[in-house]
């Protein structure tokens, strides 16, 4: 047997044993993502009823509507920028920590992670609703405002204030971790070199920290926008039904009015909107190097 032909032979034995490896998670894949995703795509082509019943027949009146409708159309630019009004605050919040954490050491640095980390076993639910406790007119931020001489009672709930107030604390753990994973390539050695060399802290951390935290920067900024645009319990509790966005649109359209087709219709394009900020990130990543 020939060099070329054995050599054929290994490498088919080894794509063999990698598409064997795969199966187990691409099956996965396509019963728990794939088929779901394809049921709802058909399920946004269906004709539905005044009463909310499907017919066998097939409409585009959800896509045109959710491309003409006006309203739909501002739901969408409202979602987009409170969700990246929301990952904006929750990294300005979240770097110092994350910062702070990285240059710790010992017994204090792992204290430190507890901390950060101890948020995501708590319910998102409960921590929502403790938002609601601090933020209505007579609630322990309130008093504090007005305590400390400013015009009151201020609306911080059922509002938009209170959706993203309420989001970035609930996304700060999920970017922090991001942030500190990002960290990696942050060695103390090139910010000494840099004051060393006559640069001033804030020079520093500028042309130095700032780009080498980068990639961390991004993957933060992807998973917090992700989960900030589809998240639905937040917005609707400290929304009090008054911030309509994507999520909690597709709930009334399922649940309330029973329009499947349109409920649909605006969660793949959610799922759009998630290959879009992919599509984003990784070609942040490529120019980040």
């Amino acid at each position: 047997m020939s060099a070329a032909v054995l050599g054929r032979s290994r490498a088919l034995r080894r794509t063999a044993l990698v598409a064997l490896l795969l199966l187990p998670v691409s099956l996965v894949n396509c019963v728990g993502f794939l088929a779901p995703v394809v049921n709802l795509l058909s399920f946004s082509f269906r004709e539905v009823q005044a009463s909310g019943a499907m017919t066998g027949g097939s409409s585009f009146a959800s896509w045109l509507s959710v491309a003409t409708d006006p309203y739909y159309i501002e739901l969408l630019v409202n979602s987009v920028v409170v969700s990246l009004e929301i990952t904006v605050l929750t990294l300005l919040a979240s770097y110092p920590i994350a910062l702070y954490v990285h240059r710790s050491r010992g017994s204090w640095r792992t204290f430190l992670m507890m901390l950060c980390v101890t948020p995501l076993l708590t319910s998102a639910v409960v921590r929502t609703y403790g938002w609601i406790v601090l933020l209505l007119d007579d609630g322990v931020v309130n008093h504090a405002l007005i305590a400390a001489g400013l015009p009151g009672p201020f609306r911080l709930v059922y509002n938009v204030t209170g959706v993203i107030t309420g989001l970035v604390e609930i996304l700060m753990p999920y970017m922090i971790l991001s942030l500190l994973a990002g960290f990696g390539k942050l060695d103390a050695r090139v910010e000494e070199a840099a004051l060393s060399l006559g640069a001033t802290p804030l020079r520093s951390f500028v042309f130095v920290v700032l780009p080498l935290s980068m990639p961390g920067i991004a993957l933060g900024s992807l998973l917090c926008f992700v989960i900030a645009i589809s998240s639905f319990i937040t917005p609707k509790l400290l929304g009090g039904g008054r911030v309509f966005l994507l999520a909690t649109e597709i709930y009334d359209q399922a649940m309330v009015t029973l329009n499947w087709p349109l409920a649909s219709s605006l969660s793949i394009l959610i799922l759009l909107i998630f290959g879009a900020a992919l599509l984003l990130y990784s070609r942040a990543m490529k120019a980040i190097g």
